[in-house]
């Protein structure tokens, strides 16, 4: 194929934009920044930046992460692309959304005053800038069809955790109560997770015990041809 192929056709930006949830305080959150530049400048918008020559678009949305949140290894997945024509009135620009699940007791507090950022509650939510709201939506429908089918709700948090805030956990993600006894009876019985000797005696004297999830019972539970679903 001739090379000059590819210099008669256009080209455009391509940008990643993440969806950073975060739990606390019994509900789910999003991490959100004030624009720094035009045009919109000081609008509520999603952590992103433009995907480099030398970088992937998984790279690029590691880096953004990094950048906002310090910590690596944190569990994304690409939602989808975006590119309706003028979806960013700077430019032309196609962006391809993650939604990333940030362990809050690992969160550097002192990255919100560099960044001018805060975690906003989901049900909260701004008017963001751009299609990030539309983003946001696609992201959250996503998660929710994810953490019924794989258990990766458990990158919340840091390895432990008790029953009652991993219920919490879903209700916010869901944003409906679920049945205390049954959602107990179905997560012990795929006996993936270890129960633990300490209790979370911060609620309540009596506390809940805690729990760590174990990749290798979970690996054991599928090659028996079962399934996570909650």
């Amino acid at each position: 194929m001739n090379a000059d192929y590819y210099l008669e056709n256009p080209t455009f930006l391509v940008a990643v934009d993440c969806i950073i949830f975060g739990f606390k305080d019994k509900e789910l959150h999003i991490l959100l920044t004030r624009r720094p530049m035009e045009p919109l400048k000081g609008e509520w918008s999603l952590m992103g930046g433009f995907v480099e020559d030398n970088e992937s678009l998984n790279e690029a949305a590691e880096k953004v992460l990094f950048r906002y949140t310090q910590q690596k290894g944190v569990y994304m997945e690409q939602v989808k692309a975006y590119g309706e024509i003028n979806r960013d009135i700077g430019g032309r620009v196609i962006s391809v959304a993650f939604y990333a699940l940030v362990r809050l007791e690992e969160f550097d507090t002192s990255l919100a005053a560099k960044y001018d950022a805060r975690w906003v509650n989901i049900r909260e939510l701004p008017p963001l800038v751009f299609d990030h709201n539309q983003m946001v939506n696609d992201a959250l429908t996503l998660l929710r069809y994810k953490v019924s089918m794989q258990p990766i709700i458990f990158h919340f948090f840091d390895k432990k955790f008790t029953l009652p805030a991993l219920q919490d956990l879903y209700e916010a993600i869901y944003q409906m109560p679920i049945d205390k006894r049954n959602f107990r009876k179905k997560i012990v019985s795929m006996n993936i997770l270890d129960k633990q000797e300490e209790k979370d005696k911060s609620s309540s004297k009596r506390g809940a015990y805690y729990y760590v999830f174990n990749k290798k019972k979970y690996e054991a539970f599928l090659r028996e041809g079962k399934r996570f679903s909650l």
